[in-house]
């Protein structure tokens, strides 16, 4: 089935909302917001909201996961390059998508965020990241998603920290940051 393309006012429509809720978010948590709240923020009809969304949870379902999306096509050469290593150059690149999309990721990636929205964001390279332990440091699957989880909660840990610091260093400095307090992940 061909998905519609969305028409330029949609599209418009669809961008103040979630600017609007992203504004709330930041002062409010999701229960807390009203629909009615988050229509007059954005300056639109309460059926206009209901036309794209469900309710409060749905936008905030579908700007997650059109963050995913975002991101797996920024590392999708990296994703599927026969190489089996997670490189600089590829968390760099995640790095700048954070970035670029500093407001949404700040909030995302929060303390207040959704914990299952970050392990998504980072399960991203997963397969690449249990192979490279399991090879590199000879450790059997199990212990491998051991010392994964504890990479990854490290790794949202630093994103929040240079989210919170303004983005001070440069997304390359980040990356090299990360890759050198990763257990198993070869610095060539």
């Amino acid at each position: 089935m061909e998905e519609k393309k969305e028409n330029r006012r949609v599209k418009v429509t669809k961008k103040m909302l979630k600017e609007s809720f992203i504004k709330l978010l930041e002062t409010k948590d999701i229960a807390s917001i009203t629909i009615k709240e988050l229509c007059e923020q954005a300056d639109i009809n309460r059926s206009t909201f209901y036309a794209h969304y469900n309710d409060q949870y749905d936008l905030m379902t579908k700007i997650q996961n059109e963050l995913i999306e975002n991101i797996e096509s920024y590392l999708a050469p990296y994703i599927h390059d026969e190489r089996e290593d997670v490189s600089v150059e590829m968390l760099e690149r995640i790095f700048e998508y954070v970035m670029e999309n500093a407001q949404v990721c700040r909030l995302l990636l929060s303390e207040r965020g959704d914990l299952n929205f970050q392990k998504r964001v980072l399960n991203l390279v997963y397969g690449k990241y249990i192979h490279e332990l399991r090879e590199t440091l000879v450790l059997n699957k199990e212990d491998a998603e051991y010392v994964y989880a504890y990479t990854i909660t490290g790794c949202i840990g630093v994103i929040q920290k240079w989210l919170n610091d303004d983005m001070k260093k440069s997304p390359k400095f980040m990356a090299e940051i990360v890759i050198n307090m990763t257990p198993g992940v070869s610095r060539g």
